[in-house]
């Protein structure tokens, strides 16, 4: 299971905004070249996003679908590919002072993924998630305070 930390140096509404921003999906996770909306209710359970990954030639459309969320504070995600399989990535936001730290979890679940699930993929994941949370935090830091003031 590969968990990894990142603070990031706004308050947890500014970043569940940034999460709650289906628009801004690509910006911050590693791997869609392209992401469009299913749903216009995101990020409510059952909403979903629909993204292209893409290596060289090769390219797979996968879904992703909310299972879980606390405004503010807990996002559920499976992300869903016909022939890898399916994953969970769980998003936490804790209140760090002024600023917000956030706690990533992801592990496959079905398919090709949870049955090849390895050291070595483990590893891979934790590459994933450290460049994932540091464009986040980017993206979050970037916009301006005032922006997200309730």
């Amino acid at each position: 299971m590969a968990v990894r930390h990142q603070l990031i140096r706004r308050p947890p509404r500014t970043v569940w905004a940034v999460l709650a921003d289906p628009g801004l999906y690509g910006e911050w996770v590693i791997g869609p070249s392209e992401s469009t909306p299913l749903d216009d209710t995101w990020p409510a359970p059952g909403s979903r996003l629909r993204y292209t990954l893409r290596l060289g030639p090769w390219s797979v459309e996968g879904t992703t679908t909310v299972r879980h969320q606390e405004s503010g504070r807990e996002l559920e995600l499976e992300a869903s590919f016909k022939s890898l399989g399916t994953a969970r990535i769980f998003l936490q936001l804790r209140p760090w002072g002024e600023e917000t730290l956030v706690v990533c979890d992801e592990h496959p679940l079905r398919g090709l993924g949870g049955t090849l699930h390895n050291p070595v993929s483990e590893a891979a994941l934790q590459l994933r998630h450290r460049g994932m949370l540091a464009r986040l935090a980017r993206l979050v830091e970037e916009q301006p305070a005032e922006a997200f003031r309730a």
